[in-house]
């Protein structure tokens, strides 16, 4: 049996994302920060699920995530989907607080490469992958979202140099688009007018499946591709 472990899974993207590899048999380690809509997901998830409340940003916490990696008998994919958008109302590069800025660095940058660092023998050992969710943002012009798309295109070259020197991994960073979240709400867009997350999950889920060449993609392209 495979398992992934999957951040940021109480809600949105990550919450469906595991719904389908669960469907799909896979063992599933999640967390988020709020204990109890953790739980909750948990329970809608389904199936073989381990959920640790806890901060990504944490490292006693991804201590204990990839502890629970190694009980499950090891991990197949790494999802780093936990993330924040950081000062909000989204402010103009000219406003953006700098200590602000370094926080959603943290969570948005720092945070997935010292998990990846932690599950990284595990994942070679297993010939496994990992999905880093980044965002359009990263590559695109959008007024306000400097900060946010500056800690993704960050991550996207992270994601970019991991693969040269993994490749025995599939390392991909994939643009979910546009989803009705919560995230997206608080960015001051309009989320009702967005698809459900179970789109993009469903795209990201052929990703995995398919076990695509290392690179990036968009949830949107590989709908499309089906």
């Amino acid at each position: 049996m495979r398992t992934a472990l999957i951040t940021g899974a109480s809600r949105g993207l990550g919450r469906a994302l595991a719904r389908e590899l669960a469907r799909d048999g896979w063992k599933i380690v999640i967390d988020a920060r709020d204990a109890a809509a953790l739980d909750a997901a948990a329970a809608r998830i389904g199936g073989s699920v381990t959920a640790i409340a806890g901060d990504v940003a944490d490292a006693g916490h991804r201590a204990a995530l990839a502890r629970a990696a190694a009980d499950a008998g090891g991990l197949d994919l790494l999802v780093n989907n936990a993330g924040t958008l950081g000062t909000t109302p989204l402010p103009r590069l000219a406003d953006q607080p700098v200590q602000d800025l370094a926080e959603t660095f943290a969570v948005n940058v720092l945070a997935p490469l010292a998990l990846i660092q932690a599950v990284l023998p595990s994942l070679r050992e297993r010939g496994g992958a990992i999905l880093n969710i980044t965002s359009d943002a990263a590559v695109e012009d959008y007024e306000t979202w400097g900060g946010y798309g500056t800690s993704k295109a960050a991550l996207e070259q992270l994601s970019h140099v991991l693969a040269a020197e993994e490749p025995g991994l599939a390392v991909w960073w994939a643009d979910p688009g546009e989803m009705r979240t919560e995230m997206l709400r608080a960015a001051g867009e309009d989320a009702d007018a967005a698809p459900p997350p179970e789109e993009a999950a469903a795209a990201l889920h052929r990703l995995i499946a398919d076990r695509r060449p290392s690179g990036r993609y968009r949830a949107a392209d590989l709908a499309d591709a089906r």
